[in-house]
C-alpha cells in the first residue's frame, strides 16, 4: 500500500527460465564488472504509479530507480529527506501549509526542468478536485454506461484522500521551482503526502494537447489546471490515466523520460528490461554500477537456479520451504529470511451482480451479508498457514487485522477489539451452512474466484479453499488470469469475478495508508465496497495526531469491515532474499523491498 495511497502486490510474470534470458553483453555494451541483474516476478506495465492500473509494486520498483523523490525510507524505515532533489517544509499549522521547492539541477532526461508543474499535475490528478464525471457501471456486467460522458468530461482515475484536502489550486513561484499546498483541514500524514511525480507535465501536454515544444506544453498544462479548462483537462486526464501503459519499449521516447539515477534503455515484453545510469543525474543517490537489468522470472525455483548459474545477482523469490532449502544449499551466496510488509487476503465484490451483491437479492442487504459471512467462514485460513507458511516460519500465525501488521505494538489491541473473532482460523463449515439456511438461498452458490494463475502458492490456496467452500455450499469457479492479464483484471474486471486472492504490500508507515483500500471509490477498493461510517472515520483519522486516538479510530474501522464481511486476512508473507557477487544490498520489508538502497549496490564479480 503506497504512502500516497496503497500498492497492491500483484504476483505475476508467467515465464519459464528459458523465456527470461536477458540481453547479451555484446548487445548492451556493459561489462559484467559494472552491471547487476535482478530477478523479479512481475513485469512492468505502466510508469504512472499513481493511476488506478499503475499503482502496483511491479511498477513502483522500476520507477523507484528511474525517478528522484523528496523522500524515501531508509533501512530502518525512517522517512529520509533527499535535499538533492528538493526540499519541503510545513510553513503553517493553521491552515496547514506545506511548501515544496525543487533543486535547481533536477531535470527530466530530455533536458526539461523537473519543477512545480509536475507536482501540480500530480495533485490535480489525484485530488478529485477537477473530476466532473463519475463512471456509472452496469451492476450485472460491469460495463461503463456513461462512456461518452467520461470521454467528454474530466476523469482522473487517481485518488489520494489526503490530497483531496487541498481544495484550492496551489500557488507556483515565479521561477517555477516552488509550489505551496494549503490544506482545508489538518492532516496527520502531511510529511509523506507527496513523494514525487513519476509523470512529466510537459510530456502529458505534448501528447494530450499536441504541443511540440516542451516548455510550451508544460505551460499549457499549468494553465489548464489554473483556469479549470474542461476541454484541455479532459484530454490531459485521458493521457494521465493510461498514456504511460506499456509492456515493451514504446516508439515514443518521451513516454519514458526519467529524472533519477537510471534511464530505461531496453524492454523486451515479459522477458527483461535494462536500466542504464543517467549521466546527467546530479543527486546524492547516484548509481555505482553502469546498468541494472531486471529479468522477469515468475517461478521461484527458477530464480534460485538463475542465481546459482550466475545469470542473476539478486533475487527475492516467493518464499517456500523448497526455495529456502535450495538457497541454503548454494555456495558463496548471502541470504536473509524474515517477513515482508505484504499480507495475503481475500476481498469480495459488493457491486457486480454477483453472489455478494445485495442487488442480486432484490436489494436485500441482510441476505447478501449472510452469504458473504458464510463464504468467509468456509475459508481454511489455518490450514493454508500450516501447509504453506509454517514450514518457512514455525511461529507463523493467521493474521487477523486488515490494517496493522502482526508483531507491531498495536496488533494485539487491534485483534482484541476489531471483531475478527467472529471468524475462526479453522474453517467453520457448519456455521457457514447455518448462515446460508438463514439467508434462504439455493445452494450451491457459484463464486468466480480470481487470482494470479501463474503463481504456484495461489494455485494451492485455490485448491484448499475450493474443497472447504464446496462442503459449505459454494462452488468455486476458476477466474484466474495469467500474469500479464492479472493486474488489469483485478483493478477493472470486477464483472468477471466475485472474490479475489492477492496481497497488499505496504510502501509507507503512514497512519492513513489503508484509506484508499476501504474508502468509497478508493483507488485500491477493487471490491467496490462502500460504507459512509468508514468514510467518516477515515476523514477523522486524517486529522488526528494523537497515537492513542488514531488506534481507536482504526479499531472502529476494522469493526465495521469485519461486521460487513468485507473480506478476510490470511497470513503475513514470509520473505527470503539472496544475492551473489553484489554488495550493498539493504532490502526492507515494504516496497520496494530488494530494490531499496540500489545506489549502494556494487558488483563484486
Amino acid at each position: 500500500m503506497r504512502a500516497v495511497a496503497t500498492v497492491s502486490t500483484l504476483a505475476a510474470g508467467s515465464l519459464v527460465l528459458a523465456a527470461c534470458s536477458g540481453p547479451a553483453e555484446q548487445d548492451s555494451g556493459i561489462s559484467d564488472s559494472s552491471s547487476i541483474t535482478v530477478a523479479w516476478e512481475a513485469p512492468l506495465n505502466e510508469l504512472n504509479t499513481s493511476s488506478s492500473n499503475g499503482n502496483a509494486t511491479q511498477n513502483a520498483v522500476i520507477t523507484y530507480m528511474m525517478n528522484g523523490s523528496f523522500w524515501y525510507y531508509n533501512e530502518a524505515l525512517e522517512l529520509t529527506h533527499d535535499e538533492s532533489f528538493g526540499t519541503f517544509k510545513k510553513t503553517s499549522d493553521d491552515p496547514l501549509t506545506v511548501e515544496y521547492t525543487f533543486a535547481d539541477d533536477v531535470k527530466w532526461s530530455d533536458g526539461t526542468a523537473t519543477d512545480a508543474a509536475d507536482l501540480l499535475l500530480e495533485w490535480a490528478a489525484t485530488s478529485n478536485v477537477f473530476n466532473n464525471v463519475v463512471a456509472e457501471e452496469d451492476p450485472e456486467t460491469g460495463e461503463i454506461l456513461n462512456q461518452d460522458a467520461i470521454d467528454a468530461g474530466v476523469y482522473f482515475d487517481g485518488n489520494v484522500p489526503g490530497r483531496a484536502l487541498i481544495t484550492e489550486t496551489p500557488e507556483i513561484s515565479e521561477d517555477g521551482k516552488t509550489i505551496t499546498f494549503v490544506y482545508s483541514k489538518a492532516f496527520a500524514d502531511w510529511e509523506s503526502d507527496f513523494e514525487k511525480a513519476d509523470i512529466a507535465a510537459h510530456v502529458v501536454g505534448q501528447v494530450a494537447l499536441g504541443i511540440e515544444d516542451a516548455d510550451e506544453a508544460k505551460a499549457a498544462v499549468v494553465t489548464a489546471i489554473q483556469e479549470n479548462d474542461v476541454e484541455a483537462l479532459s484530454k490531459i486526464s485521458k493521457v494521465w490515466n493510461s498514456g504511460f501503459e506499456f509492456t515493451s519499449l514504446p516508439s515514443n521516447e518521451q513516454l519514458y523520460v526519467s529524472n533519477g539515477a537510471f534511464l530505461l534503455k531496453e524492454y523486451v515484453e515479459n522477458q527483461y528490461l535494462t536500466l542504464e545510469a543517467n549521466p546527467d543525474y546530479k543527486g546524492t543517490r547516484k548509481a555505482k554500477v553502469d546498468s541494472v537489468t531486471v529479468r522477469y522470472i515468475d517461478d521461484p525455483m527458477a530464480q534460485v537456479t538463475a542465481l546459482q548459474n550466475g545469470e542473476v545477482d539478486l533475487i527475492g523469490p516467493q518464499a517456500t520451504a523448497d526455495v529456502r532449502a535450495a538457497i541454503e544449499a548454494l555456495d558463496g551466496v548471502e541470504s536473509q529470511n524474515g517477513i515482508e510488509g505484504t499480507y495475503e487476503h481475500v476481498d469480495l465484490v459488493f457491486a457486480n451482480g454477483g453472489p455478494f451483491d445485495p442487488n442480486t437479492y432484490g436489494g436485500d442487504a441482510t441476505k447478501a451479508l449472510k452469504v458473504r459471512q458464510a463464504f468467509l467462514k468456509a475459508i481454511p485460513r489455518q490450514q493454508i498457514v500450516d501447509n504453506l507458511i509454517v514450514p518457512l516460519n514455525p511461529d507463523a500465525e493467521v493474521r487477523n487485522s486488515f490494517i496493522i501488521i502482526p508483531g507491531s505494538a498495536d496488533y494485539d489491541a487491534m485483534v482484541e477489539g476489531n471483531g475478527s473473532d467472529a471468524y475462526t482460523a479453522e474453517e467453520d463449515i457448519e456455521g457457514a451452512k447455518a448462515l446460508l439456511a438463514e439467508a434462504g438461498v439455493t445452494t450451491p452458490i457459484n463464486v468466480r474466484f480470481a487470482f494470479n494463475g501463474d503463481n504456484a502458492r495461489r494455485q494451492t490456496q485455490f485448491a484448499l479453499i475450493t474443497e472447504t467452500a464446496a462442503a459449505a455450499g459454494f462452488t468455486l469457479v476458476d477466474a484466474s488470469k495469467p500474469a500479464a492479464e492479472w493486474g488489469t483484471l483485478l483493478s477493472s474486471g470486477q464483472d468477471q469475478y466475485d472474490a479475489s486472492l492477492f496481497g497488499w504490500q505496504s510502501t509507507s508507515t503512514a497512519v492513513t495508508e489503508s484509506d484508499a483500500n476501504y474508502r468509497t471509490g478508493g483507488v485500491n477498493n477493487y471490491g467496490k465496497y462502500s460504507n459512509p461510517e468508514v468514510d467518516a472515520l477515515f476523514d477523522e483519522l486524517q486529522l488526528e495526531t494523537d497515537p492513542e486516538k488514531q488506534l481507536a479510530i482504526q479499531i472502529a474501522v476494522e469493526k465495521i469491515l469485519w461486521n460487513d464481511a468485507f473480506g478476510t486476512t490470511i497470513f503475513q508473507f514470509p520473505a527470503i532474499q539472496a544475492w551473489k557477487n553484489v554488495t550493498g544490498v539493504e532490502s526492507i520489508t515494504i516496497s520496494p523491498t530488494i530494490f531499496a538502497g540500489f545506489w549502494n549496490w556494487e558488483s563484486a564479480a
